[in-house]
């Protein structure tokens, strides 16, 4: 699972911007709403800047992992098992699920689950065949899709045995215990029934034809009697959506066919597409056939594309959008940052072109934000991945950012601190006493006394040397040569000007005590691809895509996606044995988030920086309810007053 979570950046971080294919702001012709007069039958919603969705099939590899694809788009049509979040809390829906609360037995190897009375819009029912053929395409190849990860308590290498006692009842036995909580929240939560229609290889066969939806869960592994049947069913169903498996780098023009295929008519969700181009409006309408709680109220729900924030502001201001984001550089007013957990963010008065037509709402990101550090790096001489390895390094590093003063100054006070691997925000009950009282706060001078009392002759904005090699106390560490610098390159992701002031301040900083850092500026794509593992060395030594980390959908924040030695997102390569402990209990139930998150809270595998608070315009007259910390926004609850 999840070694892709941070392409689930923000709406409104404005990097997608740049790592995005460009699309225009052309929009099918819709009527007006806002300033030009509202119309109650329909909601148009502004994508984020460049963050257009691009992909269908509800089963993705990793560059395909984002919220602009899963949470705006797919769950409107195809709903997960499971439903995660409750008003502003990273919390199960179960009313909002296609099933009920998974059974433990078996000293939890064992889970059984029933599902919920939910119709396909071809007239079937949403059965348990129907996430048997899920586990199955998952099966066929584990690495496949980006929610997974190397190791036995991952789907779908964890399971023992899937069994369907009835057409809305199965159950799935585990190689070994797993903690219930973890395994709701990081292993069911990944699962979206597939419909039968779906298990066909060509345009032309039957439905149902390849035989993968029955087959036996067992059989469809690699070398299995069914595996080729699965097979040639995820490989159709990737290309249908724009994605060929054999030729990842392949382009393939499928936009213009997804609200015209007949496999993507087939939903369980509220909405079912009516149009859909790469540069123009996608328009859902109502799935009549829907039988979930929360239909439509409106006729149609319209998503318009935008190629920068400027012009999605200036939608804004026309009155042709009813629900937006507010990006820092058209914030007039700041708004109050919350003092302690528990509070929020308190509203300042919205931009005066705005004020007559929308209101503000925030929502709170179930995530953290942070940059990692290369622990492998050859740069710096060769010397960085050492440095980097020092503790009392990335504690002078930590205690150089002051989160606060960003949050005011850069974020116009809607921004929380991150101070650890576990949110803070919104407020909940996994975040541990230690980490809420921030481990490393804002201190220059015991930065300077850190790095000095570890051998280093400490150059304010200059550049600071070791004199004191070797490994011994009050000396600068093992591997560090004698004459090694505090000279260090970061990378961060181009078009956002608040990440570029924050680049600028932290740079500033860090120089007063003398820990040199050379900026520079890439696209988003280009950055999260330079920050990838290297255990064997490589030259990038620190990385900023600007969005750190959503758990979605590793809703439980244990850390299995980060820390552990196969997950893609370890970027730094960070990796301890104790640490590897430490996730495997939370996951087993033998221990739980609090000696994880402290620990790592504590040891700094990455640097914390402010999360930003999103901003959002909401029409006066529409009701969009509590912002889900997920990104899960769901049209389908929206009304007009």
């Amino acid at each position: 699972m999840r070694q892709r979570t941070r392409f689930l950046r923000t709406l409104v971080s404005g990097l997608a911007a740049a790592g995005m294919a460009t699309i225009g702001v052309t929009a099918v012709a819709a009527p007006q709403s806002g300033a030009a007069g509202v119309t109650k039958t329909q909601i148009t919603f502004a994508e984020s800047p460049g963050a257009a969705p691009d992909y269908i099939f509800p089963f993705m590899t990793l560059g395909k992992f984002s919220v602009a694809n899963i949470s705006q788009f797919q769950y409107f049509m195809f709903r997960p098992l499971y439903w995660v979040g409750k008003g502003t809390t990273p919390s199960v829906t179960f009313t909002k699920s296609l099933a009920k609360p998974p059974v433990a037995s078996d000293g939890n190897k064992t889970y059984t689950i029933e599902l919920k009375t939910y119709n396909w819009s071809n007239g079937t029912k949403v059965t348990s065949t129907d996430v048997l053929f899920w586990m199955n395409i998952w099966h066929q190849k584990p690495t496949a899709y980006a929610a997974w990860f190397s190791g036995g308590l991952s789907f779908p290498t964890s399971i023992k045995a899937f069994k369907i006692t009835s057409p809305t009842k199965f159950t799935i036995s585990l190689k070994q215990a797993e903690n219930p909580h973890w395994f709701l929240y990081n292993q069911l939560s990944t699962i979206t029934p597939l419909p039968l229609a779906w298990t066909t290889t060509s345009t032309s066969a039957a439905a149902g034809s390849a035989h993968c939806a029955t087959a036996t869960f067992t059989t469809t592994g690699k070398g299995g009697t069914n595996y080729a049947n699965c097979k040639a069913v995820y490989d159709f169903l990737s290309e249908q959506s724009g994605f060929n498996p054999t030729k990842p780098t392949a382009t393939i023009n499928a936009l213009p066919t997804y609200a015209t295929s007949p496999l993507w008519k087939v939903v369980d969700g509220p909405w079912t597409l009516k149009s859909f181009g790469a540069t123009a409006a996608i328009v859902m309408v109502p799935n009549p056939t829907y039988s979930g709680k929360n239909k439509p109220t409106v006729k149609q729900f319209i998503e318009k594309p935008f190629t920068t924030a400027a012009a999605e502001f200036n939608a804004l201001v026309a009155g042709t959008i009813d629900w937006g984001y507010l990006t820092s550089t058209n914030r007039t007013s700041p708004g109050t940052p919350p003092t302690k957990p528990g509070q929020t963010v308190k509203v300042g008065k919205n931009n005066p072109r705005l004020a007559s037509t929308y209101k503000l709402q925030t929502l709170y990101r179930w995530g953290m934000n942070y940059f990692p550090e290369n622990y492998f790096s050859t740069g710096d001489g060769g010397q960085a991945g050492h440095i980097f390895k020092q503790l009392y390094v990335r504690q002078a590093i930590q205690e150089l950012v002051t989160q606060t003063l960003y949050i005011n100054r850069l974020d116009k006070g809607y921004g929380v601190p991150s101070y650890g691997p576990v949110p803070v925000w919104p407020h909940n009950s996994f975040a541990s006493k230690y980490e809420e009282k921030n481990p490393y706060p804002y201190n220059p001078a015991k930065a300077k006394a850190l790095l000095k009392s570890h051998g280093w002759k400490v150059v304010a904005n200059g550049t600071d040397t070791c004199v004191k090699p070797g490994s011994g106390a009050g000396h600068c560490g093992a591997g560090i040569k004698k004459g090694a610098k505090l000279d260090f390159t970061l990378q961060y992701a181009s078009g956002t000007k608040s990440l570029v002031h924050l680049m600028d301040a932290e740079k500033a900083a860090w120089g007063g005590a003398g820990i040199h850092v050379n900026l520079s500026s890439a696209t988003f794509d280009a950055v999260i691809g330079a920050a990838v593992p290297c255990p064997k060395g490589c030259s990038w030594q620190m990385e900023n895509w600007g969005g750190g980390w959503i758990y979605a959908p590793d809703f439980y924040p244990s850390g299995t996606e980060l820390y552990v030695k196969t997950a893609g997102s370890n970027s730094g390569d960070f990796i301890t044995a104790h640490l590897t402990k430490l996730i495997a209990q939370t996951e087993t139930g033998n221990a739980t988030l609090t000696k994880y998150e402290n620990w790592v809270a504590k040891q700094l595998p990455v640097i914390f920086q402010p999360e930003v608070v999103t901003v959002v315009e909401v029409h006066k007259g529409l009701t969009i309810g509590k912002q889900n910390p997920v990104d899960d926004n769901t049209p389908a609850t929206a009304h007009w007053k």
